[in-house]
């Protein structure tokens, strides 16, 4: 395996394991995993769906789930290649008044 897409996994494992045990990723960290993303298919080191499969094999392991279970089986058409679906959950929200 090339060295890059040794990080690129190496990012998505961290990523997800944070997230799934309730801590947030910097948007920065994301950004600059999805341009190594998209460095590895440009310069011809992987293919999307190479990558997309290593992903979804990270993300499986993080969760225990499968990212299409997550998001739906779309989940493509709002996070297109090279998107990262890392989401931190929803911080709980409690009303501070009676209204």
């Amino acid at each position: 395996m090339h060295v890059l897409q040794t990080e690129i996994e190496q990012r998505w494992r961290a990523m997800f394991a944070a997230l799934a045990g309730g801590d947030d990723v910097s948007p920065a960290l994301r950004l600059r995993t999805e341009g190594m993303m998209e460095s590895a298919v440009l310069l011809a080191i992987a293919t999307p769906g190479e990558l997309l499969d290593a992903m979804e094999r990270c993300y499986q392991t993080a969760y225990g789930r499968s990212i299409s279970e997550d998001f739906g089986a779309d989940w493509q058409a709002f996070f297109p290649f090279p998107q990262i679906p890392a989401m931190a959950r929803r911080a709980p929200v409690y009303p501070s008044t009676k209204d």
